[in-house]
C-alpha cells in the first residue's frame, strides 16, 4: 500500500515537474517573440511559419510586399517554389492575424475576395492558383497588388 503512494507522488511529481518546465518554456518563448528582431514572427507560430522564416533567412524564400487598394500594405513571405495559391494563403493568413489584432475575431469571405479581387504583379494578374510566382518575375522583395 505505501508503495502504491509512493508510485502516485512520483507521477504527480513528475506532472508538477512537467508543468513547470512548460512555464519556463512558455515564459521564454515569450521573450524571445517579444525581441526586436524577431518581429516578422507571429504571435502563435507553427512549423510552417518558422520553417518559411528560415528559408527567407537561407535565400529559399521570399518576401513580397502587397499593397492593397485603399494604399496601404504588409508582407508576407514565402517560399521560391510558392504558386499564386501559396501567395494567397499567406496573405488570408496574414490578414486574418492583422485583423484579430485590431478588431477581434471577425470573418472575411475570402471565397467573395478572390472572387470580386485578383492579385497583380507589374501589368500581369495572377489569376492561376497553379502558377508558380516566379514564372511572372516575383522576386524578393517583389511588390504585389490587388486589382479588379
Amino acid at each position: 500500500m505505501s508503495n502504491m503512494s509512493t508510485s502516485e507522488d512520483t507521477v504527480v511529481g513528475y506532472s508538477s515537474s512537467s508543468n513547470v518546465k512548460k512555464a519556463r518554456l512558455q515564459s521564454t518563448l515569450s521573450a524571445l517573440l517579444d525581441d526586436p528582431i524577431l518581429s516578422d514572427v507571429p504571435n502563435k507560430p507553427n512549423l510552417a511559419d518558422v520553417d518559411t522564416l528560415i528559408n527567407l533567412e537561407l535565400g529559399s524564400a521570399m518576401r513580397i510586399s502587397i499593397v492593397k487598394m485603399d494604399g496601404t500594405s504588409f508582407d508576407v513571405a514565402v517560399l521560391n517554389s510558392a504558386t499564386v495559391k501559396d501567395l494567397k494563403l499567406a496573405i488570408k493568413k496574414k490578414t486574418n492575424e492583422i485583423e484579430q489584432s485590431k478588431m477581434g475575431h471577425r470573418h472575411i469571405s475570402w471565397r467573395h475576395v478572390w472572387a470580386n479581387f485578383c492579385l497583380a504583379y507589374h501589368n500581369d494578374k495572377l489569376i492561376d492558383d497553379k502558377s508558380v510566382l516566379q514564372d511572372f518575375g516575383i522576386r524578393n522583395s517583389s511588390q504585389g497588388s490587388a486589382s479588379r
